[in-house]
């Protein structure tokens, strides 16, 4: 698979690359999205390496992160946004690509229904119910790599002073206030996954990324989560009362109970 793997690689430089634009903001964007598929596919190998995974599962793993966020360059093309809410979902965009490269189609049946599977439900707020073992054991591969490194794309955003600086492309629904509103403080401190398109202020787009960190399915990844410092950045710019505090307690419990998680 290793040439393949080549020969995708190329590919997909050459892709996104085409997408290239004259339009500072635009090419920024695009920039972006460039160098988080090259570390989500990093973070995709890493883990699978953790999970001590075969090498054609490693590289099944790789193949996944390289093209997960192939939708996001056909959408910016055509709605000139990366929000979903205001355009098209990005991994359903992403398997319409998909679909029409040939090379596609020298991986097995059952490895291209996993990678699609995998790279459908990477965004989703639940993976789709399966019982194929597969499937599950990649569709949370990429969701670790992918959240790991939008924290990373995130993090200068945090602070509410830098609020203002973020690029239109990254933005979501919702006002520059730091409040939290109160649905989402309850979420917090119940555990529950928030809804993106009610996300009404800044606070609350601190809540979701919090809240990722319920969703995140290895020790592996908690611990680079908590070795870069993201959640005590997120922590430190809420605005805090007994409630939010609540909420804090109960997720710092969480992590350490994932971190002493035993490797496979």
């Amino acid at each position: 698979m290793r040439e393949l793997l080549t020969r995708m690689h190329d590919w997909m430089t050459r892709y996104m690359k085409s997408f290239y634009s004259d339009d500072a903001e635009v090419q920024r964007g695009i920039l972006l999205k460039e160098k988080h598929t090259g570390y989500v596919t990093a973070n995709c190998v890493e883990l699978a390496k953790f999970l001590k995974l075969s090498t054609h599962d490693t590289e099944l793993a790789e193949i996944i992160g390289l093209f997960h966020d192939v939708g996001r360059f056909r959408q910016y093309s055509l709605y000139k946004t990366f929000n979903d809410a205001d355009s098209e979902d990005h991994a359903d965009l992403a398997l319409k690509v998909i679909d029409e490269l040939e090379f596609f189609k020298e991986l097995s049946a059952p490895d291209y229904a996993v990678v699609k599977f995998a790279i459908q439900n990477h965004n989703k707020k639940v993976i789709a119910p399966t019982d194929d073992e597969r499937k599950l054991l990649f569709a949370k591969i990429i969701r670790d790599a992918d959240k790991l490194d939008i924290y990373r794309v995130l993090e200068p955003f945090l602070a509410q002073e830098n609020v203002d600086k973020m690029p239109n492309f990254i933005k979501e629904r919702g006002n520059l206030v730091a409040d939290i509103s109160p649905d989402f403080v309850e979420n917090f401190v119940t555990g529950n996954q928030a809804d993106y398109n009610k996300i009404r202020t800044n606070g609350d787009r601190k809540i979701v990324r919090l809240m990722w960190i319920y969703d995140v399915n290895y020790s592996w990844t908690m611990q680079k989560i908590v070795e870069r410092g993201y959640i005590d950045k997120i922590v430190s710019n809420l605005p805090m009362n007994e409630r939010v505090a609540e909420g804090v307690r109960l997720l710092r419990a969480h992590v350490e109970k994932k971190l002493s998680e035993v490797a496979p």
